[in-house]
């Protein structure tokens, strides 16, 4: 027990690289938060209810961050594809140059990064180990990767040179999904073990990326 406490004391301090009162660059901490959520959402995740599910705000609040980041033309709202009804919140280049300017995890970010491709993965998987635990016991639903899903189907062909071409279909929102897509995160994810991976390849291409 020691060793797990000096462990979440650690991860408590570092939390408090992020948390912060007033505001950093003209936004608040939720602001970000929506902000780096909606840079990481996939299509099916950035929407107004969406947004306030992830951040654990009312409709209300979630809509008025909303007009904030769009007032500083970091967003812009667009008619979904699939419902006319529904819109799309987009990050614009001036929203991503933001983030990646000045967003207060930068420099976590650069931290980690320095550890190493094979550490970064081994932090990665521990802590993702960590959330499911915490997830399962207070029944919390959060926003995951997609590539982790239970909707997640692969279509190609899963083996050799042609791993990377392969299709896969979201079977909740009965969509295609392009590996890229299954980077990204999902507010209607739902874990499985019984999936066919694809963490392995796309880990070889990272470590691969950095060789």
């Amino acid at each position: 027990m020691p060793l797990a406490r000096e462990a979440v004391e650690l991860l408590v301090q570092a939390a408090r690289a992020w948390y912060f009162e007033g505001n950093q660059h003209g936004l608040r901490d939720r602001e970000w938060m929506a902000l780096r959520f909606l840079g990481r959402a996939n299509r099916f995740s950035r929407t107004p209810s969406a947004l306030a599910g992830l951040i654990g705000a009312t409709r209300a609040t979630a809509s008025q961050i909303v007009k904030t980041l769009e007032s500083k033309s970091f967003l812009v709202r667009k008619p979904s594809h699939e419902d006319k009804r529904s819109v799309v919140l987009h990050v614009t280049a001036q929203g991503e140059k933001c983030l990646s300017q000045h967003d207060p995890i930068n420099h976590v970010m650069n931290a980690v990064a320095a550890l190493g491709t094979e550490e970064c993965m081994r932090l990665r998987d521990s802590l993702t180990k960590i959330l499911n635990h915490l997830d399962a016991t207070h029944q919390r639903l959060n926003a995951s990767i997609c590539r982790d899903c239970m909707f997640l189907a692969e279509r190609g062909p899963a083996t050799g040179k042609t791993r990377a071409s392969a299709e896969f279909m979201c079977r909740l929102y009965r969509a295609p999904i392009s590996l890229e897509e299954t980077e990204l995160l999902c507010t209607s994810f739902e874990r499985t073990r019984d999936r066919p991976k694809i963490e392995e390849h796309l880990d070889r291409a990272r470590v691969a990326s950095q060789g």
